[in-house]
């Protein structure tokens, strides 16, 4: 079991983001030593991205540079879990960017 951070965006009409942002995860985990844990899918009336593979610090700090990136929308937040979750949105919620 390791921290799993799931990045929930809020989904739009408009959505070349997504293909930015994935694009972006690799950088990050380069940078960050970080992994994507699973490919980003629509949920509801977000997208979501999944992260793990290092601290929840540097997680929540990763999570908050793709949450104010050029053209991702507004309304970001996280959900620190772990990755042995039965689903989604389970664990504690934090509002990005973190401060």
């Amino acid at each position: 079991m390791a921290v799993l951070v799931e990045i929930h965006i809020p989904m739009t009409v408009d959505d070349e983001w997504i293909d930015d942002v994935g694009d972006f995860m690799i950088d990050l985990e380069e940078e960050l030593g970080l992994e994507e844990h699973d490919d980003g899918e629509a949920f509801g009336d977000f997208y979501i991205f999944f992260i793990a593979g290092a601290s929840e610090r540097t997680l929540l700090a990763a999570a908050s540079r793709v949450a104010t990136r050029d053209g991702v929308p507004a309304g970001a937040f996280a959900m620190v879990t772990d990755t042995n979750a039965p689903r989604f949105g389970l664990g504690r919620r934090v509002s990005l960017p973190v401060r």
